[in-house]
C-alpha cells in the first residue's frame, strides 16, 4: 500500500473544516483502531490478521488525510510503510504514536486549520495535474480533480467570509450550499455562482461514472474557468 494520493480517491480529499473536527476524527480513528494483544505480543501476531491490517490501514489513511502535506507526520509514517507489506502489527504502535502527536499539536494550536495550509500554489499544482491528465487523454480523473479543487476553494472562501460550514441540522454543507451562501453574501457575483454550479455538476457526473454526459472540451473549459475563478477570488 503506497502513501501517494490516488486519482480515484480525489473525491475523498475534503479537508477538515475546523481544528476540533480534526481532533474528533483522530479520536474516532484511534478508538476504532484500539488493538489489544491477549498475549502481550508487540507485533500483535496473536490477533486475526484482518483486524490488524484494517487498523493499520485506517491509521495510515488518517495520517495522510489529516496531516499537512509533506509534514513530518507523513514522512515518519512512510518509514513504517514497509511493515504494512510484511508483519502489519509492527507498524501499529509507531502509527498510533504519530497520530497521537498530530492530535497533540492540533490541540495545542501549533497547527493552523488545514485549509490555511493549502495555498494558491498548491491549488495550481492540482490544476496543472488535471491539465496534464487531459493532455494524456484522461478527461474523467481530470474533471474530478478540477471539481475537488473548486470545492476546497469554496470551503476556504466560506471560512474567510465567516460563513458557517455547518447546516442547521448539524450536517456539513455540500458544495452547492456553500456556493449559494457565498453568492448571497456577495463574496462573488451571481454570474460566478451559475458558473460554479455548472463546474460542480460536471465534477459530480465524473465522480459518479457518467463519463458520456460530458466531453473533453467541457473539462478543458471548466479547468480554465476554475483557474480564473480561484485567481479572482483569493481565499
Amino acid at each position: 500500500m503506497g502513501f501517494a494520493m490516488r486519482l480515484d480517491c480525489v473525491t475523498e480529499v475534503n479537508m477538515p473544516f475546523s481544528q476540533q473536527a480534526v481532533i474528533d476524527q483522530i479520536d474516532s480513528t484511534m478508538a476504532r483502531c484500539n488493538l489489544r494483544s491477549p498475549k502481550g505480543y508487540s507485533d500483535y501476531s496473536d490477533l486475526h490478521d484482518s483486524s490488524v491490517s484494517e487498523a493499520v490501514t485506517l491509521l495510515v489513511a488518517a495520517i495522510e488525510r489529516l496531516a499537512p502535506p509533506g509534514s513530518a507526520y507523513v514522512k515518519s509514517a512512510r518509514v513504517h510503510e514497509k511493515n504494512i507489506g510484511g508483519t502489519a502489527g509492527r507498524a501499529y504502535e509507531p502509527l498510533i504514536g504519530i497520530l497521537k502527536a498530530l492530535r497533540s499539536d492540533y490541540e495545542s494550536g501549533y497547527l493552523q486549520n488545514i485549509q490555511e495550509l493549502i495555498h494558491a500554489d498548491i491549488f495550481a499544482d492540482f490544476l496543472e495535474m488535471a491539465e496534464h491528465l487531459i493532455e494524456q487523454g484522461y478527461k474523467d480523473p481530470a474533471a474530478v480533480i478540477v471539481g475537488s479543487t473548486l470545492e476546497e476553494t469554496l470551503r476556504k472562501l466560506c471560512t474567510k467570509s465567516n460563513i458557517s460550514l455547518i447546516q442547521s441540522s448539524g450536517a456539513i454543507k455540500k458544495a452547492d450550499s456553500m456556493n449559494n451562501d457565498l453568492a448571497a453574501a456577495q463574496v462573488y457575483s451571481k454570474l460566478d455562482q451559475k458558473s460554479v454550479t455548472a463546474w460542480l455538476d460536471l465534477r459530480n457526473k465524473a465522480a459518479h461514472g457518467r463519463y458520456n454526459d460530458y466531453t473533453k472540451e467541457q473539462v478543458v473549459l471548466s479547468l480554465q474557468g476554475v483557474r480564473d475563478f480561484i485567481i479572482r477570488n483569493s481565499a
